[in-house]
């Protein structure tokens, strides 16, 4: 049996000795180039732009007012985020529903407040005061047992808040409801046939796996309106955006006051997205034997890697130090061992 084997051992060790000579991508080189070039012009302008005032910059980089705009921001991210997507997986279960009025209110309430603009909800909560007077508590149609005043009720941070999370949640049912729609209707009829009732259904077996489809667009959404927060500034209320306007509106300092804050958005986008990926990383466990490494990841492993392996690697060469391999593929290998 060995003999038999011997000239393909002879043609895979002839091959072997050709030289590799990797394509020219000269296309590709003279893109890389250019993009080089641009990138460096506009670095040596944001460094030698006077106008940028990087001293303005800095001074108000980490100001006591900037930062408490910041955490108000902040705030109402957090606030927005879980009213609204807590009441958008209510109204894609409405949506799921088989009660027609079920069905009918949720995709009405989505319909309704995709079509009104945001900065129109915000203004209505914060003048909610001029519509009604006085709200109660007591039967429907009947007699009030108690009433209050709505003129301090809704402040502006309470009318931001309400704005902000009835907006995100019908934005935040339709992606929960197509991340569920998404899910193999087989695991639902498996879990109805283990006996599980339908809440358990839902939470332990269908949201775990339409999780993978809910996470990028509710990601896209976060971040949406992390930075949708700064429309707020309509009802003066000082979050980061309205903070800076109020300070180059003193000084005149325009461009380096918006640095400021584009900034600050970068870098609190920047947090949001490091987050993402790792719950994308938690829940693609049951999917993935090997989930895809980040990018810090991915930059660490170039750093460590020499900047030789790779070439090798193209021409099919073993790095310096490497154990050599027995000439001709596995296969002739493993027929020479028969």
């Amino acid at each position: 049996m060995p003999a038999q084997h011997a000239p393909l051992n002879d043609d895979f060790a002839e091959l072997a000795t050709l030289p590799v000579v990797p394509a020219r991508h000269y296309g590709r080189w003279l893109a890389g180039a250019l993009v080089v070039v641009l990138t460096a012009q506009f670095l040596h302008g944001l460094a030698t732009n006077p106008g940028w005032d990087w001293p303005t910059f800095f001074d108000y980089l980490l100001a006591e007012s900037v930062l408490k705009a910041v955490w108000l921001t902040i705030q109402l991210t957090f606030y927005g985020t879980a009213l609204g997507f807590t009441l958008g997986v209510l109204l894609a279960v409405m949506r799921l529903s088989r009660s027609p009025v079920l069905r009918a209110v949720a995709w009405t309430y989505v319909w309704a407040f995709r079509s009104i603009p945001l900065i129109v909800q915000l203004l209505f909560w914060f003048n909610l005061a001029y519509l009604y007077r006085e709200l109660g508590l007591g039967i429907p149609f009947g007699p009030v047992f108690w009433t209050f005043e709505t003129m301090h009720l809704v402040g502006p941070l309470a009318a931001a808040v309400i704005g902000l999370a009835l907006h995100q949640a019908a934005y935040a049912a339709e992606i929960v409801r197509g991340g569920i729609i998404a899910v193999d209707s087989g695991q639902r009829e498996a879990a109805a046939a283990l006996g599980l009732p339908k809440a358990r259904q839902l939470r332990r077996i269908v949201l775990p796996q339409a999780m993978r489809g809910i996470l990028p667009n509710a990601a896209n959404e976060i971040i949406s309106l992390f930075k949708g927060t700064s429309i707020v500034s309509v009802m003066a209320l000082g979050e980061l955006f309205y903070q800076v306007q109020v300070i180059y509106g003193r000084n005149g300092r325009v461009v380096p006051l918006l640095m400021v804050a584009t900034v600050w958005y970068i870098v609190l986008t920047t947090v949001l997205t490091v987050v993402q990926h790792a719950v994308e990383r938690r829940f693609a466990r049951g999917a993935e034997r090997e989930p895809t490494p980040g990018p810090f990841r991915r930059a660490r492993e170039a750093l460590q890697r020499p900047p030789w392996a790779a070439r090798l690697a193209r021409r099919g060469q073993a790095p310096p130090g490497a154990a050599p391999e027995a000439p001709g593929t596995p296969e002739a290998r493993a027929g020479g061992a028969r």
